[in-house]
């Protein structure tokens, strides 16, 4: 997996992160990214994925009125992380086409209708395909030069940035995933 601490211990650039990809590295990053987040879930049971942690620093800004500081249940995180990543995956791909971006293309799925923790691994399972499903959209010699800025102040962003931008997101989410996992078999003891 990419060293994307290292970005935030700002060792080096998140551009330095991704200077070297290849198409077959996002592939394998996203399997891996997957890969991992299924390995933290493996143990888990329905009661795990709709437990209330305890998050100190619970703070969504673009959450409903009243949920700006509720911390986040296993499946809500599984759910945020996929839509995500997927987003990442098909902004990267109109890139890679030369399409000038033109704005978000996110969908979310409900997070509470995620009870389950086989739903978490389908979601995982289908968020996988479409991933790399995404991947094969791209033209055999892509739109690296195509780029845009996706906030003021931040470096351009390629078909590449964008579509590593959403694994990274999957990664800063890990030691969250982690650590619901921890409160919830803490808590069915």
């Amino acid at each position: 997996m990419l060293d994307y601490q290292s970005v935030h211990e700002k060792k080096i650039t998140f551009n330095d992160l991704i200077e070297d990809l290849s198409f077959a590295d996002l592939r394998r990053e996203t399997n891996e990214m997957i890969d991992e987040i299924q390995r933290l879930i493996t143990n888990c049971e329905d009661a795990d994925v709709i437990f209330q942690p305890v998050d100190p620093k619970a703070d969504d800004p673009f959450a409903v009125e009243g949920e700006r500081k509720l911390a986040w249940s296993l499946g809500h995180v599984i759910v945020h992380c996929t839509a995500s990543s997927e987003e990442s995956a098909f902004l990267a791909a109109e890139l890679a086409r030369g399409v000038e971006f033109h704005g978000r293309s996110r969908w979310e799925v409900p997070w509470r209708t995620i009870t389950s923790i086989a739903q978490c691994r389908a979601r995982l399972k289908e968020s996988r395909r479409m991933r790399l499903a995404s991947l094969d959209l791209w033209p055999v010699q892509p739109h690296l030069n195509n780029t845009y800025l996706p906030r003021e102040g931040a470096q351009p962003m390629n078909a590449i940035a964008r579509f590593a931008s959403g694994l990274m997101h999957d990664y800063d989410h890990l030691g969250q995933i982690a650590e619901i996992v921890k409160q919830a078999k803490a808590a069915r003891k």
